[in-house]
């Protein structure tokens, strides 16, 4: 057994973060989390508006000229012709700021927003509760109390 570096007999063997292998059950219950997540009214609600904006056709007609024109600026860029990047660049902003004046659009986003909200709380949870647990950062263990009002 490989042993920590400055301590020849702690007892606690050394891993490589990339040879670790996470246990079965824990994989099982993130696998379970993520069912659950999956069936939230936060995906549902982004799955839904996903969809209406696949099949919208001035939406899919505004975001094909803004990534025409991302490519154009590339070109552009290739070239040295700051005068037409700049051109545009203004031209894509006011193609994204018609797409953003489309309340579907507008929903889209915000089920993008809290989906991400929820995969955060879920993760500060998970972090958190670990956290208590064993101090995470440091790799030592939480203090110890003697219940003597410390």
């Amino acid at each position: 057994m490989e042993q920590h570096k400055d301590h020849t007999d702690c007892g606690i063997p050394k891993y490589d973060s990339r040879d670790l292998v996470i246990r079965e059950d824990i994989m099982k219950k993130a696998k379970e989390l993520a069912e659950l997540i999956g069936t939230s009214e936060e995906v549902q609600q982004f799955q839904k508006a996903e969809k209406l904006i696949q099949k919208h056709e001035r939406v899919q007609t505004l975001i094909s000229a803004i990534k025409k024109k991302q490519k154009e600026i590339v070109a552009f860029e290739t070239f040295q012709n700051q005068a037409m990047v700049q051109k545009i660049e203004r031209e894509i902003e006011e193609l994204q700021d018609e797409l953003d004046q489309i309340p579907l659009v507008t929903e889209f986003q915000q089920s993008q927003s809290d989906i991400n909200y929820l995969l955060q709380l879920v993760v500060s949870v998970i972090r958190d509760t670990v956290a208590s647990k064993v101090n995470v950062e440091s790799g030592s263990e939480p203090a110890v109390s003697s219940g003597y009002g410390e």
